[in-house]
């Protein structure tokens, strides 16, 4: 069976403050008498059975006092949200359905609150006396008929309030300069979180401009790459033209041969036929005008060697500067990559 507190059986002592302040903001003339930390639940208004979180953390969950009306009321917030503001009626009953969840219904609100804490002891100061062994759930119910189920000395009762509330005194004004040293540092925490996202954005556009710039650039180089292969290209047909010069070399000095055993045998006839010495001074002439042929292929073909080495030599500058580009490139390409890890680690860390 579970237990269940009767509110209109609880009687408080006013508590002394010294001024303090709540920072749930509550009237002023509503003075703390106990504070604590749980989890805040609301019953689902379609189904009235399933509860649904008010609050995604722990939170504190204060008790006020009014002297000049003689009543109390419940305040939690969570943030800048309300979630808890019951006032405490005679006819409410606080029900323990577990060791550490209680409940009850508040008619003003149209709805059930529903506490759990993180300990028996907890839910024991909430409700004035320790949880009994056997704990099984109750309906939901903040009606009259439940003031029935209420057992105990009624002196008892009032004298362990009594105490109870004397210890939440003193440990309220305990918790308020924790409370308000709490929330110095939420509000530093909170000033310091906007800087760093101020920061952030700025970082996150500067960023932006080197992505732009760096895509600038890589695009500059993929044109240069262009220009330097197209330079290749007419390189390879600068060898194709140096090959067919070599072959053409060769045909001149196969025809050079060609030209020396003619001369040879020129040479020859010139001995053994003394009559043939007026052919043999034309053969001469002609012998004369075939070195002065060869001379100049000689020439011809020195010429021709030097372009080719010439060629060779531009493209091999030609080569050196393509892999000095592809270094650069590669280099470009390795700080983009960098780059974008970068700002993708960025975008999931924000």
């Amino acid at each position: 069976m579970s237990y269940k507190k009767d509110f209109s059986s609880v009687v408080y002592h006013r508590p002394q403050t010294h001024g303090f302040i709540s920072p749930v903001l509550p009237h002023a003339r509503e003075q703390p008498i106990f504070t604590t930390r749980a989890h805040v639940f609301q019953i689902d208004p379609s189904t009235k059975k399933n509860w649904v979180p008010a609050s995604k953390q722990a939170v504190t969950v204060s008790y006020f006092y009014d002297s000049t009306r003689n009543s109390y009321r419940i305040i939690s917030v969570d943030g800048s949200k309300v979630i808890i503001n019951s006032t405490i009626t005679p006819n409410m009953t606080f029900t323990k359905t577990s060791q550490k969840f209680g409940q009850w219904a508040d008619s003003r609100a149209n709805t059930v609150f529903g506490l759990g804490f993180s300990s028996e002891q907890q839910l024991a100061k909430e409700s004035g006396r320790e949880t009994p062994s056997s704990t099984q759930p109750s309906s939901i119910n903040g009606t009259d008929d439940e003031k029935a189920c209420h057992a105990g000395p009624v002196e008892a009762h009032l004298k362990s309030e009594n105490d109870r509330l004397k210890s939440a005194v003193a440990q309220g004004t305990t918790n308020a300069k924790k409370w308000e040293t709490e929330l110095q540092t939420l509000r530093d925490s909170n000033a310091r979180l906007i800087d760093s996202l101020e920061e952030s954005a700025t970082n996150v556009e500067q960023w932006k401009k080197q992505l732009a710039a760096c895509k600038e650039e890589s695009d500059h180089l993929r044109i240069k790459i262009a220009e330097l292969e197209a330079q290749c290209e007419e390189a390879e047909i600068q060898k194709e033209n140096n090959a067919k010069l070599s072959l053409r070399l060769e045909a001149l000095k196969a025809d050079i041969q060609e030209k020396d055993l003619e001369l040879e045998n020129l040479r020859k006839q010139a001995e053994i036929i003394p009559q043939l010495m007026e052919e043999c001074e034309s053969m001469t002439q002609k012998l004369q005008a075939a070195e002065l042929k060869n001379q100049e292929m000689g020439n011809r073909m020195e010429t021709l060697q030097a372009d080719i080495g010439e060629s060779e030599l531009k493209q091999s500058m030609l080569k050196s500067e393509l892999k000095k580009f592809m270094d650069v490139l590669d280099g470009k390409i390795d700080e983009l990559h960098e780059f974008r890890q970068g700002l993708s680690k960025l975008g999931v860390d924000n």
